[in-house]
Formats: structure tokens, C-alpha cells, sequence
């Protein structure tokens, strides 16, 4: 077997999107968690009058106490999509 086969499918196991929760990933590996507006699926109200391609914050605690600060940008179908999520960790005093 030639030495680069094994390279290969190295490459090809990394680019799968799992992140091993059973949540899905999104196209640009941000997985939705507790708390964000988007886990367990779409919100079922619509953004009907924000424009597509509009974008808006969403801070909120995890379970874990730290702050979560997500930003989400409106798609054409009217969907909201991920497009950064940064954890903040708090120090032990400040909570």
C-alpha cells in the first residue's frame, strides 16, 4: 500500500462534521447550544420585515455561568444562521 493512502484518509476523517453531542453542525462549524436561538431547530416565528442579510446579537449564561455572545445573520429562506459564538469565562469572583 502506498505511504500516502493512510494521509488521505486522515484528511478526509477531519473535514467530517461531528462534534460528537448529537447536535448537528453547522456548514461553518458552529453547533447551536443551550441558550441560543437556534437549538432544538429554527424559531417558528418568521423575521419578516428584517431584511436578508441582516445581522443581530444574542448574549446569554451557559450552563456552566459564562457568557455566550452569538451573532446570527437572516438568510434568504428567512432562517437565521450562526456566524460566530464566542464563551467568555468569567473568574470564580465575578459570578
Amino acid at each position: 500500500m502506498p505511504w500516502f493512502i493512510p494521509l488521505i484518509v486522515v484528511a478526509l476523517l477531519s473535514a467530517c462534521s461531528a462534534n460528537g453531542s448529537g447536535r448537528p453542525v453547522l456548514d461553518n462549524g458552529i453547533a447551536p447550544i443551550p441558550g441560543s436561538v437556534t437549538y432544538g431547530g429554527q424559531p417558528h416565528t418568521k423575521l419578516s420585515k428584517a431584511p436578508v442579510g441582516s445581522g443581530f446579537s444574542h448574549e446569554f449564561y451557559n450552563q456552566n455561568g459564562n457568557r455566550v455572545v452569538e451573532r446570527y445573520v437572516i438568510q434568504p429562506d428567512r432562517s437565521l444562521k450562526i456566524t460566530s459564538q464566542e464563551i467568555v469565562n468569567l473568574p470564580e469572583n465575578n459570578r
